[in-house]
């Protein structure tokens, strides 16, 4: 089966495998375990920031920053389809008790002016604005990258209103690849920053999040109380490493096979693209063959080609280390043939 479902499901190296087996480990809840240390050291680096901390998953990152920034009663500012929205199942709500006041973007990217206008001023009928949340890339937006212009006319709004600025980067890497520019670039126009191992970078489990010494302090100790003090953590935390030194510099082939199967998608009679991908999620519009997306995926898995809804008409398909050119110009045909048929 070639699996286009998502990057999530992506197999670790062998590489990967020989480093879990040799990993030299040690307490982590006493920050004793070396391999630990050296993957938050290096990936506070790349990020730009003071410090970082080694979490179970993207959700887990997100919900530490939302709990370490906000008090119970506070808002979230953030995009409406935004993952730590639509996908967190109201975590922030049901851990850290702040409301979500939503703002439509395009492409993912909210325009400033409405997130000044939304940010609360001082009145005793409204919440406090606690947290304004981006997202990079985008992936309800089809993988789309907010511009470095975009992040930075939101940050320095927050500035001025004394208002913090998390980024979920979970695939902060690919939009660092699309764009050509470094991945602090995007970085620096967060206060926080969460990076996903799992996903296009090919590590079996975990994530980053990044920040200030005193953040990292706090964010440390809501990691223990959400149940994610791991112990001998360095088994996990090895094939991280390499994720952040390695795999990161191979994310424009995953790329570039999502532009040959979107071309290919938009030549195949009754099907367009939902939007041209940025990236390596490609999201196409079965509306024009007569069938549902459920129908759509199911026939196309009968034809060795596993992909996923995105909506009524909309199927999602998630190019990955995993998923080599053959693989591309396999799923091409079937996907014809079940257009055809």
């Amino acid at each position: 089966m070639i699996d286009l479902r998502s990057d999530t499901v992506t197999k670790p190296t062998e590489e990967m495998r020989r480093a879990m087996y040799t990993a030299e480990v040690g307490d982590d809840v006493y920050q004793e375990d070396p391999t630990v240390r050296e993957l938050e050291e290096t990936a506070a680096e790349l990020l730009g920031k003071e410090a970082a901390l080694f979490v179970t998953s993207g959700t887990q990152g997100n919900q530490i920053a939302v709990l370490t920034h906000c008090r119970p009663g506070q808002e979230l500012l953030l995009e409406e389809e935004s993952h730590i929205f639509y996908y967190e199942s109201g975590a922030v709500a049901a851990l850290a008790g702040v409301q979500t006041r939503t703002i439509p973007g395009q492409r993912g990217a909210m325009d400033p002016k409405d997130v000044i206008n939304a940010i609360r001023t001082a009145d005793i009928h409204f919440p406090e604005t606690g947290l304004i949340c981006l997202e990079n890339t985008h992936n309800r937006a089809g993988g789309a990258v907010v511009p470095v212009e975009n992040m930075e006319a939101i940050y320095n709004i927050a500035s001025a209103q004394k208002v913090p600025v998390h980024l979920d980067g979970a695939r902060l890497f690919n939009a660092a690849a699309a764009a050509g520019v470094d991945v602090k670039e995007f970085a620096k126009y967060t206060d926080t920053v969460q990076i996903c191992l799992s996903k296009g970078l090919g590590a079996p489990v975990g994530s980053i999040i990044a920040g200030s010494f005193d953040f990292i302090k706090t964010a440390r100790k809501w990691r223990k109380r959400l149940g994610g003090g791991l112990r001998q953590a360095g088994v996990i935390a090895a094939p991280g490493l390499i994720a952040l030194t390695k795999m990161k510099d191979r994310l424009g082939e995953d790329q570039w096979n999502a532009r040959v199967l979107a071309e290919a998608i938009e030549s195949i009679p009754g099907m367009k693209l939902a939007r041209q991908p940025d990236t390596n999620i490609v999201v196409a519009d079965v509306a024009d063959l007569n069938i549902t997306s459920d129908l759509f995926v199911d026939k196309l898995r009968s034809e060795g080609v596993i992909s996923g809804t995105f909506g009524p008409t909309f199927v999602r398909f998630v190019t990955h280390y995993d998923v080599n050119e053959d693989d591309i110009q396999k799923a091409i045909e079937a996907i014809a043939k079940v257009a055809r048929n």
